[in-house]
């Protein structure tokens, strides 16, 4: 019996529900290797978007206007992975302030 991979897919925020603008990441063997490639998609554009002084909130907006938004398919029945969930905690850390 072969263990079915985790598929990332990266939909594009600035397309929302267009999934012309869709593409696929990678197939992962594990939750914790597609959790991880899902994290680092998010923490790169916060990292390029980040401008020093820029609120929690404001970079937030900006994620959720132009950044990729990555999901597992597969993984349904295991923990689910919110890009935008996982952005805005992200905001907040780097960035020291609340919305």
């Amino acid at each position: 019996m072969t263990k079915a991979k985790l598929t990332v897919l990266i939909d594009d925020n600035a397309h929302y529900k267009d999934e012309r603008e869709r593409y696929v990441l990678g197939e992962f063997d594990t939750l914790d290797v597609a959790l991880s490639a899902c994290r680092s998609i998010v923490d790169n554009y916060l990292a390029n978007a980040y401008e020093k002084g820029m609120s929690a909130g404001d970079l937030y907006v900006s994620y959720t206007q132009f950044g990729e938004d990555p999901f597992i398919v597969g993984a349904e029945q295991l923990t689910p992975f919110s890009a935008w969930d996982y952005a805005k905690q992200r905001c907040r850390e780097l960035c020291s302030d609340a919305f």
